[in-house]
């Protein structure tokens, strides 16, 4: 069985060096540091939650809200499991946490975005009990 915990301080660099190798899976380059990794996965208020599979992979997870209805959601931001862990349950062991993690924050949903290519992501997600949801319309964003 995996255990998964939130992240530590020991966890780290194997984290960052995660968070690379997902990155550099979609083609970009990760510019994270420790120190952004610390202010947003600790504190008393933390921007996001990680959950760890010690050495195996990682879920990143983050609050969303459908403030008309009064609705609580966490949205699965990044999940990695190392190529040598897969096929071993860990991805399904760190969706699992993820379910318990929302279910214990009064989240009503949880939602999790994939590559159009990632078959087998969606694959399992259909196989846990993840509805597949139909892509909204254009989103905008401003940067400074």
């Amino acid at each position: 069985m995996t255990e998964i915990h939130p992240i530590t301080e020991a966890d780290i660099p194997d984290v960052l060096q995660m968070i690379r190798g997902i990155a550099a899976y979609h083609g970009d380059e990760a510019l994270i540091t420790a120190a952004d990794l610390r202010r947003d996965a600790f504190g008393p208020n933390p921007w996001l939650r990680v959950l760890v599979a010690k050495g195996q992979g990682y879920v990143a997870l983050i609050p969303l809200a459908q403030l008309q209805f009064g609705v609580r959601g966490i949205e699965i931001h990044h999940i990695f499991v190392k190529e040598s862990a897969r096929g071993r349950g860990v991805g399904r062991a760190l969706i699992n946490a993820a379910i318990e993690y929302a279910k214990g924050q009064e989240a009503r949903y949880l939602s999790v975005g994939t590559h159009p290519d990632n078959l087998i992501a969606q694959d399992t997600y259909r196989a846990i009990g993840f509805d597949e949801s139909p892509v909204a319309g254009p989103r905008f964003r401003m940067r400074w």
